[in-house]
């Protein structure tokens, strides 16, 4: 016990130091975890006792990025992107699939058994990585976003029947229609169990404690049905995140989804910097070093291959920009990848010089991985750009005009209310749902963020007479403004707070309106009743 306790102590507190240094120069937090896991496999002995339960910790950070994916999936999202989901996936899976095999057993010369095993595995693509940055980029809501999702949840279903082959393959005792069959009934009773008596139970926890108005409570119930429905997936057969899915689609339907997501945000970072941690674990420096050249050749010609088959994939139904930023976030090896080559290892299906050679090829994966990702738009804008390429912005030719940030329902009441007055204004947002409706509506909108120079200067923020923030998030506000006024010290700011704590907490900053969202429409309630 004491050993694991120093174990997270250590991992915490020494990923925290890198995590800090790494966010100043600009570089993923993701690399901090992998990094501490390196670092501190190699200063200290860990036990298989620590391993066993890192690895199982950080199991469950995937679990619960599954279960918040799940609550993005309603059932008539499912049923719109039908297609993209079944159909790409699909043809992702099977095309990348197919090249790697041929490569690898008429090229790299592999056994026809572990060429199989290779080319299953290296098809995947990051689910932890790729939706972690889709969904706090919120490009999730973009067409590249969804149909990235679409393809990564595919994949994640696909984990299913290739862990199966593999029982298949080390099994002397039953058919592959016996395995077939057995799963087949297996998963009717996991989606008729949590879509009935589940569903029943998973609502029933969520009303009564949220009735109990203690938030301990309700977040015990969440993570009851979140770890339940993982136990009962894995019991018959599947992996923990299937059921977590499954769990999170049914709460996507009530009314708690929102509040839900929100509670479990924090858990949920934390558990995948576990299994980033983990992964950095398994980093063997000095296998690496001695076949760097090997390792780095493999990943760029996977990298390649997923990348053109994404490509085409996309390209029948879609614009190059699109295509082309979609092949980019699943162009890397996934972390399922591990436990396919773990348990092909375990059954002698692979080598366990094969088995670390293809794990360091997909740690490289992952560490290079959210460079890829978090440039995604400038390594696309190469190829192509379009009007919601995220801070590419061509200037504007206004002047003493207004800038909105933000389009949410007080965005709009401010648009509409300007152009009434026929006062000029642009808008500005990081969420393209918004940019879309507001080009609808017939405003000048961009998609982009407000804290980036390039953003301000093409926006003419210094020729504007006032910039209106609409946002309700503090630590969003307090980056644009000092943003703002590092770029314009004298520009007029109207900040909408949403209580004195917060204006308190902004204070420092040389705003000069504040606008209490509260009191001023207290004001207006008692000017109305009197």
């Amino acid at each position: 016990m004491q050993s694991i306790l120093i174990t997270i102590f250590l991992a915490i507190s020494i990923s925290t130091i890198i995590n800090i240094v790494l966010k100043k120069l600009g570089i993923s937090h993701i690399i901090g975890y992998i990094l501490t896991g390196t670092i501190i496999s190699y200063i200290f002995n860990f036990s298989s006792f620590d391993i066993h339960s890192l690895d199982l910790i950080a199991e469950f950070g995937i679990v619960f990025l599954m279960f918040t994916i799940g609550l993005e999936m309603s059932f008539e999202r499912i049923r719109k992107m039908k297609e993209i989901l079944l159909l790409n996936g699909f043809l992702q899976v099977f095309l990348s699939a197919l090249i790697i095999f041929l490569v690898s057993y008429y090229l790299i010369k592999l056994p026809l058994v572990a060429s199989l095993i290779v080319s299953l595995a290296l098809s995947l693509s990051s689910t932890a990585i790729v939706l972690s940055y889709l969904k706090h980029s919120k490009d999730i809501y973009t067409p590249y976003g969804e149909k990235a999702t679409a393809i990564l949840i595919f994949q994640d279903l696909a984990v299913i029947p290739i862990l199966l082959l593999i029982t298949f393959l080390t099994n002397d005792t039953l058919s592959i229609s016996e395995i077939l069959l057995n799963t087949f009934i297996s998963a009717i009773i996991v989606i008729l169990f949590l879509f009935t008596i589940g569903k029943k139970v998973m609502n029933w926890l969520l009303k009564f404690s949220s009735n109990t108005q203690l938030e301990e409570l309700f977040l015990g119930s969440v993570f009851s049905i979140v770890i339940g429905a993982s136990l009962l997936a894995h019991e018959m057969g599947f992996t923990y995140s299937l059921g977590a899915f499954i769990a999170g689609m049914i709460i996507s339907e009530t009314r708690y989804r929102i509040k839900v997501e929100s509670d479990i945000a924090t858990y949920k970072d934390l558990l995948l910097g576990t299994f980033f941690f983990s992964v950095g674990t398994k980093i063997d420096l000095f296998f690496f070093f001695k076949n760097l050249h090997y390792i780095f050749a493999v990943f760029v010609l996977v990298m390649f291959i997923k990348a053109f088959v994404v490509y085409w994939i996309i390209r029948r139904k879609a614009n190059r920009s699109i295509s082309i930023k979609t092949a980019i976030s699943l162009c890397q090896i996934g972390e399922f990848s591990f436990a396919i080559f773990a348990l092909a290892a375990n059954d002698n299906l692979l080598s366990q010089e094969l088995t670390n050679f293809l794990i360091l090829v997909t740690v490289l994966s992952m560490i290079i991985t959210p460079f890829i990702i978090n440039n995604i738009y400038k390594l696309a804008s190469y190829f192509e750009v379009e009007f919601y390429e995220s801070d590419k912005i061509t200037p504007i030719k206004a002047t003493n005009h207004v800038v909105i940030c933000g389009f949410s329902t007080l965005g709009r009441i401010v648009a509409r209310t300007l152009q009434l007055n026929k006062k000029p204004f642009v808008i500005i947002s990081d969420d393209l749902r918004h940019v879309l409706l507001a080009r609808k509506l017939g405003y000048m909108a961009y998609f982009g963020h407000l804290d980036k120079t390039p953003v301000l200067e093409s926006l003419k923020v210094d020729e504007a007479s006032s910039i209106i923030i609409t946002l309700s998030n503090t630590k969003r506000k307090r980056l644009i403004c000092e943003a703002i006024l590092a770029f314009d010290k004298g520009a007029n700011i109207v900040l909408k707070i949403d209580s004195t704590e917060e204006k308190r907490d902004l204070k420092d900053l040389n705003i000069k309106n504040f606008v209490h969202a509260h009191k001023q429409v207290a004001r207006l309630l008692v000017s109305k009743a009197i």
